[in-house]
């Protein structure tokens, strides 16, 4: 066991955090958009990272994709899935950090918006290391609100603010940040908010327990601070 005082927990998200499935989310919205005649950017699909998949229905629907939030949602499901399980691009940097926390005994929970299977694929490939499994459709309020954290931090029998959450978008960053619990925000395809008491980082390799010890006890590092 660590000498460090870890937390009682550590609050993953999934898409972007553990796994860089990001470009597949905004390639299927952007294949919706175009199979309606629809322009789509880049920067149309970052706007999205990290939403509800509710919420990137209604967006595309506002711009012109004519079906129903229900099949937008399963048809995007679909495609991402089938990527993931052809192959599951696990982020180096969080694997490690995720292998180091379980080593230790920390107990961990994934805390996603995405639903079905790509969930049970991902957790399938994770193996037996979740202790909770909080999904889009098990929340009344999606990210940015902070009930998905709140409701893992309760699954696992821990208050919130004894929990150390990595995001790595802003809807992620304020919903874990709202929650209570330590919140590191680590840059992958979106610009990270500026939040009290956030660290941004631009990478987690290297954190490990130690780094997740001091983080918890108060220290605040922002990788992206102009100072």
């Amino acid at each position: 066991m660590s000498s460090f005082a870890l937390p009682a927990a550590v609050l993953w998200d999934m898409d972007g955090t553990l796994i860089d499935t990001e470009p597949y989310w905004m390639e299927a919205e952007a294949s919706l958009a175009h199979r309606f005649g629809i322009a789509w950017t880049d920067e149309d699909g970052l706007s999205l990272v990290g939403n509800p998949l509710d919420t990137s229905a209604r967006v595309l629907i506002d711009r012109g994709v004519r079906l129903e939030p229900g099949e937008i949602i399963s048809t995007m499901i679909e495609q991402v899935s089938g990527k993931a399980r052809a192959h599951m691009p696990w982020l180096a940097d969080s694997r490690s950090l995720l292998d180091e926390l379980i080593a230790a005994g920390v107990p961990c929970a994934l805390v996603t918006m995405s639903i079905g299977s790509l969930v049970d694929t991902f957790v399938e490939a994770a193996g037996d290391v979740f202790a909770a499994v909080v999904t889009g459709d098990q929340v009344r309020h999606g990210k940015p609100d902070p009930e998905a954290y709140i409701t893992a931090a309760r699954r696992l029998g821990v208050d919130p603010g004894q929990c150390v959450a990595i995001e790595d978008s802003p809807a992620g960053a304020r919903s874990a940040h709202d929650s209570g619990a330590v919140t590191l925000a680590v840059r992958r395809h979106a610009p990270l908010p500026s939040l009290p008491g956030v660290s941004r980082l631009s990478s987690l390799e290297g954190i490990g327990l130690e780094g997740i010890s001091l983080f918890f006890a108060g220290q605040v590092r922002d990788d992206f601070s102009a100072g």
